[in-house]
């Protein structure tokens, strides 16, 4: 994989915020559900999905801005300095022109590295707990999975899978906590939890008022007038509405209960003018005069 910071076309020095807005933005773009047909589309998403786990991550990020793990979270392996080529070691095997370490080497060493008498001074050496730390995870769904809710699979780095549930009604942005299921504890104490931030891909047909679904339906102007029947979609699937003779741009119908959870879907209906010269209509026009006057632009 390339370079997780060019993937996102961020620079190095770029902050938490700045990163998170352009993960956000390509990933939008980007995302197989709003690329369909589009062959490469999965594998572009996975590289700014991985390139965003890595960067978003401070203690990942900070390994692989100091050579210790790839752009994949790799380790790297680096050749190990000998402790005699080390600044100062001078001070240590003097008495061994072989190259070996001497027994006072190796006391002296095991103290400066371990604390005195040699004592390991870490976690897992004195007993006391410490919670796992939390890990963060990033995971985008389509507008549709996000209203009514899903329950998605995602691949841990170490392989293991975790079943995410999406909640209906899902906010762009929206941290879903998931108790026990980050870093593991030491000594006894309670794991992390995995902390997985939620991106919503915008669909073209809905968008969101709270839990109200609005959606904007072209008909004809022969439609409009006499009325018709159509079948428009809501995020629960298709259905027909009965467009009521006279309506206008701006018409609201009402879907009661196909919003989000206990909300409802309003059908904006968008008049359109058919394409070309329609020269029995312009005829019509000419000679018509509105029953019931009036002027669309007043009070504008």
């Amino acid at each position: 994989m390339k370079d997780p910071y060019e993937i996102l076309g961020v620079q190095r020095t770029a902050d938490e915020a700045a990163i998170k807005a352009a993960y956000r933005k390509l990933a939008k773009k980007h995302h197989p559900d709003v690329n369909p047909g589009k062959a490469d589309a999965a594998a572009r998403f996975g590289d700014i999905s991985s390139a965003y786990d890595l960067l978003s991550d401070k203690e990942k990020r900070g390994k692989f801005d100091r050579g210790e793990i790839d752009a994949e979270g790799h380790e790297v392996h680096q050749q190990r300095q000998y402790y005699r080529d080390a600044p100062g070691a001078e001070a240590y095997g003097q008495g061994d022109p072989a190259g070996g370490f001497s027994q006072e080497d190796l006391e002296a060493f095991f103290s400066q590295a371990f604390g005195q008498a040699g004592k390991r001074s870490d976690w897992g050496a004195t007993g006391r707990k410490r919670p796992g730390r939390d890990m963060q995870y990033s995971l985008t769904v389509s507008f549709v999975d996000a209203a009514v809710g899903t329950t998605r699979r995602i691949e841990l780095p170490d392989g293991k899978t975790l079943d995410v549930r999406i909640p209906p009604g899902t906010e762009d942005g929206h941290v879903l906590r998931l108790r026990g299921q980050g870093g593991p504890g030491y000594n006894g104490a309670p794991a992390g939890d995995a902390l997985i931030e939620i991106t919503v891909v915008p669909d073209a047909r809905f968008r969101r008022d709270g839990d109200d679904i609005i959606t904007d339906v072209p008909v004809t102007l022969q439609e409009a007038v006499l009325g018709a029947s159509l079948e428009v979609p809501t995020i629960h699937g298709p259905v027909k509405v009965s467009v009521p003779a006279g309506s206008g741009t701006g018409t609201r119908l009402r879907l009661r209960g196909k919003g989000i959870r206990h909300g409802h879907q309003f059908v904006q209906l968008q008049v359109v003018l058919p394409p070309g010269d329609e020269p029995e209509l312009a005829a019509f026009l000419k000679t018509w005069t509105p029953k019931h006057g009036f002027n669309p632009r007043e009070g504008a």
